[in-house]
């Protein structure tokens, strides 16, 4: 299946579960406008545009930015979108959600499901390199030379918000925040989980074949 989709989707997943990975393929394959919030804010911030001197203020300040300005942000996206988009990082939780509704019409959302204990396993793997800031996996993608990163030979650093105990905090926020949002989408019939085991082409190929409906 591939060709442009008139659809609109929303793509969940916790941290280490590839889903940026997945959403970039996935909006080139089906034709759809990749929407990632962080992405949206720096393009906005960098272009100066109205919406992105209001955001830049409270980024540079420290704040969190409004979810009233982040949606926005993603009306603007969507009215340039053409037929349908692929949102990736929003909603996170069930009040943007049902801010979202008020903008675009949800046609599906994709859940990128996977056990705690392999998140653990493949965020802990990860390995920074303290020069050119390339990031490596020691399981997925090590580098050539142990601890040595193969762009710049510089030393290659575990990040303090990779370690086990942190990592196991952010799974826990994620999720607390994440049910209520699944569960609505769930009572909508709109959520489709997705068994995030596996390999890349796995995940994608099990994703792909989740969406024909929408064909």
């Amino acid at each position: 299946m591939s060709g442009d989709m008139d659809a609109n989707i929303v793509l969940l997943g916790p941290p280490g579960s590839g889903k940026g990975t997945q959403a970039s393929r996935l909006s080139k394959t089906l034709g759809l406008t990749h929407i990632s919030t962080g992405d949206l804010l720096r393009e906005a911030i960098g272009l100066g545009t109205p919406l992105g001197i209001k955001a830049k203020e409270y980024v540079e300040s420290g704040r969190l930015v409004p979810d009233e300005l982040v949606v926005e942000l993603i009306k603007e996206k969507v009215g340039g979108a053409g037929d349908g988009v692929l949102l990736d990082g929003f909603p996170r939780n069930l009040e943007q959600a049902r801010m979202l509704e008020e903008i675009v019409k949800i046609d599906a959302v994709i859940n990128i499901d996977i056990e705690e204990g392999e998140l653990v396993r493949r965020l802990t793997q990860r390995r920074t390199c303290k020069s050119c800031k390339a990031v490596y996996n020691l399981d997925s993608n090590p580098p050539v030379m142990n601890g040595k990163c193969d762009r710049c030979g510089g030393d290659l650093i575990q990040r303090s918000d990779d370690t086990e105990q942190v990592v196991k905090e952010r799974l826990k926020v994620y999720r607390e925040s994440t049910l209520p949002l699944t569960e609505h989408y769930q009572r909508k019939k709109i959520l489709i989980d997705i068994d995030g085991k596996g390999t890349i082409e796995e995940v994608y190929q099990r994703t792909m074949r989740s969406l024909e409906p929408l064909r």
